[in-house]
């Protein structure tokens, strides 16, 4: 995981796979290829997970709502996916005790018919039996919950994880087995010969550095933005993805003021809401709004914020307001490009994954979800395998721990990194001034900044703040309040000038500003 060794690579070479993209499938996608002894190498225009795959709902789940719409082969796969990635990645895969407040009997019959269904569909993989709340026992449950009206709650349970630390740790175990990863290392041009795709030319976004990498297959993974990669094929193509914004709140967690998510299964307009406890605050939404363009940097629409506030105020007893929000991020989905029937919803659009060929040497994957992310890179693999005619070789990743992967009893933030948690505690120990907390209000110390510069392949403030610490997520004033001593120590690791830590510091307070929400916030 160091990037400036990645960089010395000889451009002569010709990988067996060379992928597109560094979130959850195209990680996935490398993982699965360098464990099965396939020469791979992943480039990736920003962080890993910099885009959708680190502003996810935090959830590893079969998706009770698909299973509404009646789509039992996709909830079934997403469910024995659920109980493959608890295993595999013990240390941020944890099992989440939802409730679903019912206000009427025929909802407590309908959600719990449903999610007995949703139990039975889980099979061996299941985490736990669902079952009728009374009125009392889901107060005592979720404090926080509206009782006026409540007639019980159905209890089930799904998985909750960390999005972005999950991606990192599965670069990490690419890199274990022989993978090479690029980040800021954007994709400029496909090279060709006649009308096969050979290679990629690439530009290192931090040195402005040129460099074409030769591949016998290459595979498009690179969420809203395969459209991009397909037209530097051929610029005449057609979309095959419209993105669809989801957009998420941070509150303070006296809101529920319980270890319990809620889940909302149907609001004003259809939709699904969850409100989950996640690093001590509480996580709501999310919204799905399609959208004409995509960015890396999405921003939330008033109206989305206002559904989501306006939605918990009919659950909480106590009311959010646009004051309360601690930080709003948005993620686009890479759905399915509609067709003219489709109109404008998203509702309908599949959120199951599309494989294809788009050209000779050029694969493209998209759609899916996290949960699905391992058996989206086994069929990639799969198919990449047939059409560039490599010497098959099996799957090895259904039982693969991913890096950190281990059980935890203790209860501290250090958690989260599962085995490497005891390597942390050894760099402060030896350092004692790398003990210091980042910021009065939460446990981050300076150790674990150093410990992502060296082992995590974190290059700026934000990739720090954002996906390695998630404080830009959970409290954008607090993260900006930090970015000052973050970028002190990545000055001096990486041996940057004052100029540069200046630097660093302006760009991340100026990013971080569009995460304090203002009610004149435009997309």
């Amino acid at each position: 995981m160091n990037r400036i060794r990645n960089l010395e690579l000889n451009e002569n070479t010709i990988y067996d796979i060379v992928i597109i993209g560094g979130g959850a499938t195209g990680l996935g996608t490398a993982l699965d290829a360098a464990s099965r002894g396939y020469k791979t190498l992943l480039v990736e225009q920003s962080d890993f997970a910099k885009g959708t795959s680190s502003r996810s709902t935090k959830l590893v789940h079969g998706g009770v709502r698909y299973l509404a719409q009646g789509n039992i082969g996709l909830v079934r796969h997403a469910l024995e996916e659920r109980g493959i990635l608890q295993k595999n990645a013990a240390h941020l895969v944890n099992k989440e005790e939802f409730i679903i407040p019912c206000y009427n009997w025929f909802s407590v019959a309908k959600y719990l018919t449903g999610l007995t269904i949703y139990d039975w569909l889980a099979g061996k993989y299941s985490f736990g039996k669902s079952k009728f709340l009374s009125a009392k026992e889901t107060i005592k449950q979720i404090p926080g919950i509206k009782a006026k009206g409540l007639k019980g709650a159905i209890r089930y349970f799904d998985g909750k994880f960390d999005d972005a630390r999950l991606a990192i740790n599965i670069a990490q175990t690419a890199v274990e087995h022989g993978a090479t990863l690029l980040t800021y290392t954007k994709v400029v041009g496909l090279t060709k010969n006649g009308d096969v795709v050979t290679g990629i030319d690439t530009e290192d976004i931090l040195t402005g550095k040129r460099l074409t990498f030769k591949a016998k297959v290459i595979i498009n993974a690179t969420g809203v933005f395969v459209d991009d990669i397909l037209k530097m094929n051929d610029p005449k193509s057609k979309n095959m993805v419209r993105p669809s914004q989801g957009v998420h709140l941070v509150l303070d967690r006296k809101f529920l003021n319980s270890e319990s998510a809620l889940m909302i299964p149907k609001t004003s307009d259809g939709r699904v809401l969850f409100a989950v406890p996640w690093h001590k605050h509480l996580l709501v939404g999310t919204t799905d709004t399609p959208l004409d363009e995509h960015s890396l940097e999405p921003r939330a629409l008033k109206e989305e914020v206002s559904f989501i506030l306006n939605t918990a105020s009919e659950y909480f007893n106590q009311k959010p307001t646009e004051q309360d929000i601690l930080s709003v991020f948005s993620g686009l989905r890479p759905l399915a490009a509609p067709t003219k029937s489709d109109g404008n919803s998203t509702k309908e659009i599949s959120r199951d994954h599309k494989l294809i060929v788009s050209a000779q040497g050029l694969i493209t994957i998209t759609g899916g979800k996290w949960t699905t992310y391992r058996r989206m890179a086994e069929e990639t693999v799969d198919l990449a395998i047939s059409h560039a005619n490599l010497k098959p070789q099996a799957c090895r990743t259904k039982s693969l721990q991913i890096h950190g992967s281990t059980e935890s009893t203790a209860n501290s933030n250090l958690d989260i990194y599962g085995s490497d948690k005891t390597d942390i505690e050894s760099l402060t120990a030896e350092h004692p001034e790398l003990n210091e907390k980042l910021h009065a209000d939460f446990p981050y110390k300076k150790g674990e900044v150093l410990w992502a510069i060296r082992n995590e392949m974190a290059e700026t403030v934000e990739d720090i703040l954002s996906r390695r610490l998630r404080v830009l997520f959970i409290d954008a004033r607090a993260a900006m309040e930090m970015s000052r001593a973050v970028a002190s120590i990545l000055a001096k690791e990486l041996q940057a000038d004052k100029d540069w830590e200046d630097k660093q510091v302006d760009i991340f307070n100026k990013l971080a500003s569009g995460y304090i929400y203002k009610p004149n916030n435009k997309n």
